[in-house]
């Protein structure tokens, strides 16, 4: 009930963003997805993960079969576009595979197995509507909001040393195969969480179930809430708003050679197709739950989900897509999300309520903060620079010693060595 329920939901919310999205000339997240079952699709990687995760619930025979057949209908379709000089891409296989393996559920499965299936289907088809959701968001902040915060933020900014500008020219230094990486790393992110939701899920075709908490639910909860933040507090970032690519939109062309003057800041206008989507960093938020869920993992997957938070963080600031300050804010949104799922999954008690209320009060208290004290905040650096460190630290300190309570690493007893026996 509660999986059909979150289903009814998912394909509400798709209907009324298909519909914002027409409203403006354009193709909604379910015109586009459905247009991948023919059309050359946006993102072939991100189809495949989207079909790994669905494997996840099926045989290692079944899955070599889907495999097989999702790489052979792609080798069709490429065949069919090189033959008619269409756009080449690949992902179509992986589509028809989900969708197919959706019909046998419905039509050749009953019971628990059917159900287990369809959650399977649908945390792929997810994944997949959780990206083209995404677009569909950043179209329509970019429409509703026509004046942007970056001012505000910009001047806030100078309490944490302008890193944005500082990693700019770092960036620019590293020259272009560390450009390169940073740019991979940071366009790949929803790859690199279905390969580490693939290990979390590795066991569900044995136990026949999902476990209750993993990182895909707590990836599609910082996608949906996030947007919501962007039309409250509309921000285009650095690159944009004081670089080349705002082009006569932008404030001055300052980015990343000289950090923007303070001055009381105020809105301002903005085309209609940059995307406001830099209050906060999801892309943080998303990278920093990727780390905490690749905590409990072999050494080679924490590796990984450090480098790939590094690498993301790094990417943000030094491609300008991002303010120092949204950083801040990405962290303490990610964290008091992840709390708020793994209290939902175990039950919610006090130390996870205090969590929760904690991490939201921290996280208003910055956007407000951003919003109304920037000016004190640039002329006081000292001051308020340490104090936005401290407060995500606090929420940081505060999840790790929550989750220590709800999962305490408690060294198993020593047994009593045998006595001999007295004779």
């Amino acid at each position: 009930m509660l999986w059909a329920m979150a289903g009814v939901a998912a394909l509400g919310f798709l209907i009324t963003l298909e519909i914002a999205a027409r409203r403006y000339g354009l193709p909604g997240p379910i015109t586009n997805q459905v247009r991948e079952v023919i059309f050359a699709p946006h993102s072939g990687p991100l189809l495949y993960a989207g079909m790994a995760l669905m494997m996840v619930v099926l045989t290692w025979r079944q899955r070599f079969i889907a495999a097989g057949v999702a790489i052979g209908i792609d080798v069709a379709f490429w065949l069919v576009r090189w033959a008619v000089d269409a756009r080449m891409n690949f992902g179509n296989g992986a589509l028809w595979v989900i969708l197919g393996y959706a019909v046998i559920a419905v039509t050749r499965r009953t019971g628990r197995e059917r159900v287990l299936l369809l959650k399977g289907v649908g945390l792929g088809l997810l994944l997949v509507a959780g990206h083209k959701t995404g677009d569909t968001w950043l179209l329509i902040t970019s429409k509703t909001r026509p004046a942007v915060l970056d001012q505000y933020v910009a001047t806030a900014d100078h309490a944490l040393g302008n890193p944005s500008w500082l990693a700019g020219r770092i960036v620019e230094a590293i020259g272009p195969i560390g450009s390169h990486v940073l740019a991979g790393v940071y366009g790949q992110l929803p790859l690199a969480a279905a390969i580490f939701a693939l290990y979390q899920l590795r066991n569900v075709a044995v136990e026949r179930r999902f476990p209750g908490h993993h990182l895909v639910r707590t990836f599609l909860v910082i996608g949906l809430l996030g947007p919501g933040i962007y039309m409250l507090f509309p921000v285009v970032g650095p690159v944009f708003a004081y670089g080349a690519d705002g082009g006569h939109w932008a404030v001055a062309n300052l980015w990343p050679d000289m950090p923007p003057p303070i001055y009381t800041p105020h809105q301002i206008p903005f085309d209609q197709i940059t995307p406001r989507n830099c209050m906060p960093s999801l892309h943080t938020a998303w990278a920093t739950s990727l780390f905490i869920h690749s905590r409990k993992g072999p050494r080679l997957l924490r590796f990984a989900g450090a480098f790939w938070l590094i690498a993301t963080l790094s990417a943000t600031l030094g491609f300008g897509y991002h303010y120092g300050a949204d950083l801040v804010a990405g962290v303490v949104f990610a964290l008091t999300i992840e709390a708020a799922m793994r209290s939902l999954d175990r039950g919610w008690d006090r130390p996870g309520i205090q969590l929760v209320a904690y991490g939201a009060t921290v996280f208003a208290a910055l956007l407000v903060s951003y919003r109304y004290l920037p000016m004190e905040m640039a002329k006081h650096p000292w001051v308020f620079g340490p104090l936005l460190i401290l407060a995500m630290t606090s929420v940081v300190h505060g999840y790790v010693r929550t989750t220590k309570l709800w999962d305490p690493n408690a060294a198993p007893a020593q047994q009593p060595e045998p006595q001999p026996e007295l004779v």
